[in-house]
């Protein structure tokens, strides 16, 4: 118990509510500036559309499901969720785009070796079903040229046309990119150009990807710019590349890459994209933001006055707060917007009333439990949550990364019972009854497990997990290590006040 006080003196609930900023771990920043990352936790692969005075984002959202969570902001800065855009399940959701064209709003993005789209009259939807547009390779990104002609780039350097309603391809891919040439001696994973976005500014149409792969070495990712004057090439490259890049593995930020080169509604040109943060790989891909200034030639650079690792001006814009917060009592009539299933929406197999979420046991063990699952914020923090077992049910709070990677605390009809890696064992023998609180405690990878019986005395058990290697590079997936209530077999637990406090 004495280690459980240890922690509880070091507990600080979050100054922001809302995504972005973990103001919790940077206390010294003045109300003038803000620091990096914007989006705390896994936000990989971000697409902004400026629309007037307002600004959206959505992001890759792989097997969570509801998917391509679209998200708010007035400033850049502090961002609210307003709405999952996709709840029909076609596998693995990467990269996005999210565009405006003629007062409609469009998402392209890739799934198993297609790409869809999907449409709203309103950005709050509803949003369509999806159109395949039966076109393969990844990272769809849309261009409109004066004369409203649409085109499709993607990952390889190709673009497609597309219709006058953007809602099929009307012509074959055409190669018109093969990227900037990345110096032999660089440390890199691949070559790997992606993420290709454009814009014009002037006479000139700018296409921005990445390069050298999305993970692998810290000084792989890097952001690349090039421009033409046609959105069809033929394509220069900037002398300024690479516009983003970690130079070495001892940054705080690495793999660098995939952005928007985009203008503000205050004529202010910035740069949104991602990093993995150096030591905290299994948070994911942060989303991150930069200022860029203009040259006299008409290329774009990050002012040599700006580092991403150190307080940035705030950009201009009303800094209203948002009651978004990542702890929720778990009642209501919908699911609250941070909650997604790992592989897919059973909208029947859970229900919210005033007592509770309840979730029908699926499959025999975490593995193939579909767990729902949330993105942490912090580098520490607490988790703790009331379970009712009903039948033969176990449920559970675990940290999980995908199906065979996971650890966590459990707990049958009187059992608690500890994970760890797959291993599963019984801890405590016969300690309740049907109800009881789980705790998750992760202090910078290592997670400590408790229980209660009344939701004030915490016991900790004898087993505790370490995490640090639970992400891409060891991993694969693209994924992170996401907070997850568990739901298995044959009965269904009701779980109730889930709380969240980040730990200074």
């Amino acid at each position: 118990m004495q280690t459980l006080k240890k922690i509880t003196i070091l507990v600080l609930l979050l100054s922001h509510s809302m995504f972005g900023q973990t103001q919790s771990q940077h206390t010294n920043v003045p109300e003038s500036h803000f620091i990096n990352p914007i989006f705390s936790g896994d936000y990989p692969d971000p697409s902004i559309l400026v629309d007037g005075n307002d600004y959206y984002m959505v992001h890759s959202s792989f097997e969570y499901y509801p998917g391509l969570t679209i998200w708010h902001s007035k400033n850049l800065i502090d961002w609210a969720p307003v709405t999952n855009a996709l709840h029909t399940y076609l596998g693995s959701v990467w990269a996005p785009d999210l565009i405006k064209h003629n007062n409609k709003y469009y998402i392209y993005f890739p799934v198993q070796e297609t790409n869809y789209v999907i449409t709203a009259d309103r950005i709050e939807g509803p949003w369509s079903t999806p159109v395949d547009l039966k076109i393969g390779n990844i990272d769809p990104g849309h261009i409109a040229d004066a004369n409203g002609n649409r085109y499709l780039y993607f990952s390889n350097g190709g673009y497609v046309p597309l219709s006058e309603d953007g809602l099929s391809v009307t012509g074959p891919l055409k190669h018109a990119y093969d990227g900037w040439p990345i110096p032999k001696e660089w440390s890199i994973e691949c070559f790997c150009m992606e993420g290709p976005k454009l814009f014009k500014r002037g006479d000139y149409y700018y296409l921005t990807v990445a390069q050298g792969g999305t993970a692998g070495p810290a000084t792989g990712h890097m952001v690349i710019s090039a421009r033409s004057k046609s959105p069809l090439g033929p394509w220069e490259n900037s002398p300024y590349n690479p516009i983003a890049r970690a130079e070495s593995a001892s940054e705080q930020w690495n793999s660098v890459g995939h952005a928007t080169i985009f203008e503000d509604a205050y004529n202010d040109w910035y740069m949104m994209f991602h990093a993995y943060e150096n030591e905290h790989y299994n948070m994911g891909r942060q989303t991150m933001l930069s200022p860029v200034e203009w040259t006299a030639d008409d290329w774009f650079k990050i002012p040599e006055t700006v580092a991403i690792d150190q307080p940035v001006q705030r950009p201009k814009g009303s800094a209203a707060r948002s009651s978004f917060s990542l702890s929720d009592d778990l009642t209501g009539n919908t699911l609250a917007s941070q909650w997604h299933f790992f592989g897919g929406l059973e909208t029947d197999r859970y229900s919210l009333s005033k007592t509770g979420l309840t979730i029908d046991g699926k499959g025999t063990s975490v593995t193939d439990s579909a767990p729902l699952l949330m993105v942490p914020a912090d580098h520490s923090y607490s988790v703790d949550v009331e379970l009712e077992m009903e039948g033969d049910a176990i449920g559970g709070l675990v940290l999980f990364y995908n199906p065979q990677s996971f650890s966590g605390i459990l707990a049958n009809q009187k059992d608690i019972i500890t994970n760890l890696r797959g291993w599963q064992f019984v801890t405590e023998n016969d300690v309740f009854k049907k109800q009881v609180f789980l705790r998750l405690v992760n202090n910078n990878h290592t997670v400590d497990m408790y229980y209660s019986l009344d939701g004030k005395t915490w016991h900790k058990t004898e087993n505790s997990a370490e995490v640090s290697a639970m992400h891409h590079n060891v991993l694969s997936g693209f994924l992170s290590l996401r907070i997850g209530l568990v739901s298995t077999g044959t009965g269904k637990v009701t779980f109730k006040n889930f709380n969240y406090t980040a730990l200074n």
